[in-house]
C-alpha cells in the first residue's frame, strides 16, 4: 500500500478564516430560518382572526335563520290553531244534532198528528213545506253553531 502525499493548504489561519466563514453563513442562515418562523406565525395570527370572524359570522346567521324558523313555525301554528276551530268534531256534531232534536220535537209531533186528518192533497203539502222548515231550521242551526 503506498501512501499519498496529499499537499495540503490549509493552515491554523486559513482554517481561522473558513471557521469564520462559516459562522457567519450560519448566523445568516438562522436569521433567515428566524424570520420565515416569523412570518408564518404572523400569517397564523391573521388566519386564526379570519377564522373566528368567519365562526362569529356563522354563528349569527345560524341563530338569526333558527330566529327565522322559529317565527314561521309560530306563524304556522297560529294559523292552524286559528282555523281548527271551524272544523266541527263528532262531539259538537252530536251534541248539536241533540239540541236540534229537541227544539224540533214539538214541530215533529205536530206534522205527526197532521198525518191523520182528512185534509186530503192539502195535507201532503203541508207535509212538503214542513219537510222544508225542519231541513232549513236544520241548516240554520247548524250554521249557527259552527260559524
Amino acid at each position: 500500500m503506498t501512501v499519498v502525499d496529499v499537499d495540503s493548504d490549509w493552515t491554523i489561519s486559513t482554517y481561522a478564516a473558513h471557521n469564520e466563514a462559516m459562522r457567519l453563513v450560519e448566523g445568516q442562515f438562522q436569521d433567515e430560518r428566524d424570520r420565515r418562523y416569523t412570518e408564518v406565525n404572523i400569517e397564523k395570527e391573521k388566519a386564526l382572526k379570519i377564522k373566528e370572524t368567519a365562526d362569529r359570522d356563522a354563528m349569527s346567521l345560524a341563530r338569526d335563520a333558527q330566529t327565522y324558523k322559529e317565527k314561521q313555525n309560530d306563524a304556522l301554528r297560529d294559523r292552524s290553531l286559528e282555523f281548527g276551530g271551524t272544523y266541527a268534531t263528532n262531539a259538537s256534531v252530536s251534541a248539536a244534532i241533540e239540541k236540534l232534536q229537541a227544539s224540533l220535537q214539538p214541530l215533529v209531533d205536530y206534522v205527526s198528528s197532521q198525518k191523520g186528518s182528512d185534509k186530503g192533497s192539502q195535507s201532503t203539502i203541508g207535509n212538503i213545506y214542513s219537510a222544508i222548515l225542519v231541513a232549513a231550521a236544520i241548516g240554520g242551526i247548524l250554521f249557527g253553531i259552527f260559524k
